[in-house]
């Protein structure tokens, strides 16, 4: 069986979890006998075989970004000729993985890692672009032979968000995680190049900055944390100036009443991200709309307790009392996922931080049976032949 999947991020271009996925996923596939696993991408270029690039269109450069999207789709789609199956991730390539299968005549798969109508900030970033991407996302989801949802959370959420779509064909299937690649790996010289003691307690929080992560909310928290603990963001890419400027005015506010606020704006290689994971007392996870999260599978894999946001898919990774700790959240439904008590979230998340850092052994407890639960319980191959399972049964 030929399988094409489509996908805006792919190596070296990710930026977030949902490329995590497809790099993984596909390395998995293309791993199992009687699948030829092909790889459709934005941007470029790549010499990967089996996978294409596939640059923005010269004649949209400026064009709305909704628009430049659809351009490029138009050339995936036509590139999935001879294809079995094609396999869409996220809105940019939904409309190519739609297009590909009434054009060829094969079925379209899509894996919901979010939605469209559960991200109403996103306006704020696109504009106009966000009734495009939304209704893109619509007629995808919608027309699709099967849907993948990450988690039983994101498969309520398609079902609410879709109520068109039949239940029959949206399946679970988690994200994965290879505890090869993450795994502990103390490097207390390369940390304290990138700012952190590792002889002190610590917080890292890896994320986008955007609404659905929660930073603002975190930092918040954070100023309830003892002098000693460190804080590392890993966080970059601002989805707008007002978000970019919120975050640095609450840093800047943090800084000056205590050290170790550390803030790496790039993307570090993955090795740099294990190295402070591995060295952390607790990864944080604020996040407000996760539909499962693989960051906390990361920091799980590189033994480190977790405290996150009880949203979303997230009870289906960390165990309460197990791989650490779960923080209640009450939120708006009116799709945004705001706190409807901000102030309360942000006091008991700072209280279940407090909990952590304060007993380090526990978290260490914590952070080892997270990196079993990982090895156990989301690993890539079985992802992948859960994945084709839902091929097969739509051909």
């Amino acid at each position: 069986m030929r399988v094409d999947v489509l996908s805006k991020e792919y190596p070296p271009s990710i930026y977030g979890g949902a490329g995590v996925h497809v790099a993984e996923l596909v390395r998995a596939l293309r791993a199992l006998p009687g699948l030829d696993t092909r790889v459709h991408a934005f941007d470029g270029p790549r010499s990967e075989e089996g996978t294409t690039s596939h640059p923005d269109l010269a004649e949209l450069a400026g064009a709305n970004g909704a628009l430049r999207t659809l351009g490029v789709d138009l050339t995936l789609a036509d590139a999935c000729a001879g294809s079995d199956l094609v396999h869409s991730h996220t809105w940019y390539a939904n409309m190519a993985g739609h297009l590909a299968g009434l054009l060829h005549g094969v079925p379209h798969v899509v894996t919901a890692h979010s939605l469209e109508p559960l991200r109403p900030w996103k306006a704020e970033q696109l504009g106009g672009g966000y009734a495009v991407s939304s209704w893109v996302e619509r007629t995808a989801y919608e027309g699709a032979a099967a849907v993948i949802a990450v988690s039983a959370a994101m498969r309520d959420d398609v079902l609410a968000s879709y109520p068109a779509v039949d239940p029959a064909r949206v399946h679970v299937v988690h994200n994965g995680i290879d505890t090869e690649l993450w795994r502990p790996a103390p490097a207390p010289d390369r940390v304290r190049e990138l700012g952190l003691d590792p002889d002190r307690p610590s917080v890292v929080f890896v994320g986008r900055i955007t609404r659905q992560k929660g930073l603002p909310l975190f930092l918040r928290a954070a100023a309830q944390l003892p002098p000693d603990v460190q804080l590392v963001l890993c966080a970059g890419a601002p989805d707008t100036p007002e978000i970019e400027a919120e975050v640095m005015g609450l840093v800047e506010d943090l800084s000056r009443t205590r050290t170790g606020v550390v803030w790496i704006r790039e993307m570090l290689p993955r090795a740099d991200v294990v190295a402070l994971l591995t060295a952390a007392t607790v990864f944080a996870c604020p996040s407000i709309y996760e539909p499962l999260g693989i960051v906390n599978l990361e920091a799980m894999a590189c033994d480190t307790a977790v405290v996150a946001t009880a949203t979303g898919g997230i009870p289906e990774v960390v165990v309460p009392g197990e791989t650490g700790l779960l923080v209640p959240i009450e939120q708006a439904d009116d799709g945004t996922g705001t706190p409807l008590d901000p102030d309360r979230y942000v006091a008991d998340f700072a209280a279940a931080l407090n909990e952590l850092v304060a007993d380090p052994d526990r978290a260490a407890t914590y952070g080892r049976a997270g990196r079993q639960r990982a090895i156990e319980s989301f690993s890539w191959d079985a992802i992948a032949e859960r994945t084709v399972g839902v091929y097969t049964s739509v051909t």
